[in-house]
């Protein structure tokens, strides 16, 4: 078995050696490229008076220019990917040591109105989002988000069986996220798709054989003239015509160079992330139809985009003044690049959706198999079909240190409903988002926190968080009552384990008793499954009225003057409560 720590150290040592080497290739290109440049200086001055040798010199100069160009382009891909490997595995070991303040948190997903993200520390500063995510595309984010509040429990050994097998990747892993992570995106995947769908062709059809025969012409008449056969005049007035044609759609040219230069390096990246795909050879179910989305008989998906990609890249070379000019005067350069561009438009737009897809699942399953290798001694839990729901061995938070972290057995049957009490900071909702998360995590594919873990799979909805609105100009009472009516609705609809702490705490404490309990009552009596956690130490005689219920908790001792937790799972009802404690402790009280 590899461990984390010890492969992220030796990645770093190897990755900044390969850094080293393209520093020293890129030095040796720039020199190069000088050195071209002196030699056209010479040539020109030796040749001066010699329009014939001048124009050769220039031919020659620009086409080895162009080529050192490409290949210094090169290099320095090479170097920023090498670069972004480094970072990874730097910020991998940094992850390893639980640093991940700097890391995104993902608030932007949070939302108070979704079955349980709001309320089970899923996103935000110090989230478990914040801790899992390595996405580096603005889709995979996304993704990520989409699989962990999707409360969806279909093909869960399928999620589990791709998660294993892209986790005991991490070099693949790394290039694909070093690669993903150069996207320099000015337009968002789902803009550029937009954009794809909207545009409209404007060249000529048939622009680009004209071209061609305009780009065969132009050699003609450059090898007559070198032959003394023409004058230098007809060349010139040929190029002029070049000038004049391309001129003509200047301005939609340039606007069409406006957007794809927004768009190109998402492209230029993409066709070499989707490249990386096609290349691997998954074994597991769910990532082989992933991938079977980019191949066809004919061609696939990274060639078609690459393909594009160059399209893009011919375009832009315009950018060079003398390069422009010189294309367009003697090929209609414009012209032709910009009619291949939109003959792509036209023959690839409605498969773009599904390849941009295809790379956002990737990027999110990146997340998800980095996880599950950063964490060997999580278990996937078994996937079952009886009346027990939850049945964790040892189970702890991920986000606590497991070294100093108070692990707890659970097991709930179906329809079984734990009342839990316990002294503020005994470690209730810890262990209440303990729980959820092991729910969350075992429907994303993920293993959990625990040395054995089993569960039927089940959707989650909770009430943990419930906040007022003061832009609807509602109050938090009213606030929570909304929350526990979308509970009861969806449980009419779908099975769910529910999490509550402390409910209608916006009302005097002897209405909240005896609301609290009938709403126990109610949902019992509509055979959910769940955990409430409280202070309500009344709420405990629902144990002795309903079979289906039963009181655990968390115990504090006050012992020489100190308050100590044990943060253990007990079976009963908590008898040892410290609010007064801590007033005086804290000198609030006498």
């Amino acid at each position: 078995m590899t461990i984390p720590k010890d492969f992220y150290t030796s990645q770093l040592t190897i990755h900044q050696q390969a850094l080293a080497d393209s520093k020293k290739k890129l030095t040796v290109s720039s020199i190069l490229r000088l050195t071209v440049f002196l030699l056209m200086c010479l040539g020109i001055y030796v040749g001066y008076g010699n329009a014939k040798i001048v124009a050769a010199v220039l031919l020659v100069s620009i086409v080895l220019f162009v080529i050192l160009v490409t290949r210094h382009n090169k290099l320095q891909y090479a170097r920023d990917l090498e670069k972004a490997i480094i970072l990874q595995n730097e910020k991998e070991l940094l992850a390893l040591n639980r640093m991940v303040k700097d890391f995104p948190t993902g608030e932007q997903y949070r939302n108070s109105e979704h079955f349980f993200s709001h309320d089970i520390d899923l996103f935000g500063r110090g989230s478990f989002y914040q801790y899992l995510n390595r996405t580096a595309l603005e889709s995979g984010s996304d993704m990520l988000a989409r699989l962990l509040t999707q409360n969806e429990i279909t093909d869960i050994s399928k999620k589990q069986e791709a998660i294993k097998e892209i986790g005991a990747m991490p070099s693949w892993r790394q290039r694909f996220a070093g690669i993903a992570s150069l996207v320099k995106v000015e337009m968002p995947s789902q803009a550029v798709q937009q954009w794809l769908s909207n545009y409209k062709a404007f060249t000529p059809k048939g622009i680009d054989k004209v071209s061609v025969g305009f780009s065969i012409v132009s050699i003609i008449l450059w090898v007559l003239y070198f032959t003394d056969l023409i004058s230098g005049y007809y060349v010139f007035g040929w190029f002029l015509l070049g000038l004049v044609t391309t001129g003509a759609y200047f301005k939609k040219v340039n606007a069409l160079v406006t957007e794809t230069s927004k768009v190109q390096s998402t492209f230029e990246q993409y066709y070499k992330l989707l490249a990386e795909i096609e290349q691997q050879d998954f074994k597991s179910k769910l990532l082989r139809e992933k991938r079977a989305l980019l191949t066809s008989e004919h061609q696939q998906a990274s060639e078609v985009l690459k393909q594009f990609s160059k399209h893009l890249d011919t375009l832009d070379k315009r950018s060079n003044m003398l390069m422009g000019v010189i294309l367009n005067g003697f090929g209609l350069h414009d012209l032709r690049a910009t009619r291949r561009i939109e003959k792509w438009i036209e023959s690839h737009t409605v498969a773009i959706e599904v390849w941009f897809a295809t790379i956002a699942t990737f990027d999110a399953y990146n997340s998800l198999g980095n996880y599950a290798f950063n964490h060997p001694s999580h278990t996937y839990p078994e996937i079952t079909n009886d009346t027990t729901v939850i049945n964790g061995v040892q189970a702890a938070h991920p986000l606590l240190n497991p070294d100093v972290a108070v692990r707890n057995d659970i097991t709930i049957k179906s329809e079984q409903f734990f009342i839990t009490t316990g002294a503020n900071m005994a470690g209730k909702s810890t262990f209440l988002r303990t729980v959820a998360l092991q729910i969350v995590m075992g429907n994303t594919g993920l293993p959990v926190s625990a040395e054995k873990a089993s569960y039927t799979p089940v959707k989650l909805i909770t009430s943990m968080r419930t906040t007022d609105s003061l832009t609807d100009d509602e109050s938090y009472f009213f606030s929570e009552l909304k929350r526990l009516k979308f509970i009861v609705d969806q449980i009419k609809k779908d099975r769910y384990f529910i999490i509550l702490d402390e409910i209608l705490k916006g009302t005097n404490s002897t209405d909240k008793a005896i609301g609290s309990r009938k709403f126990i009552d109610k949902l019992v009596g509509s055979n959910a499954t769940g955990i409430i956690a409280t202070h309500d130490l009344s709420l405990c005689q629902a144990a002795d009225d309903l079979e289906e219920v039963e009181n655990y908790y968390f115990d504090a001792q006050i012992i020489d003057g100190e308050l100590y937790f044990d943060y253990t799972f007990k079976k009963g009802i908590c008898q040892n409560m410290n609010a007064s404690f801590l007033l005086k402790k804290m000198e609030i009280i006498d």
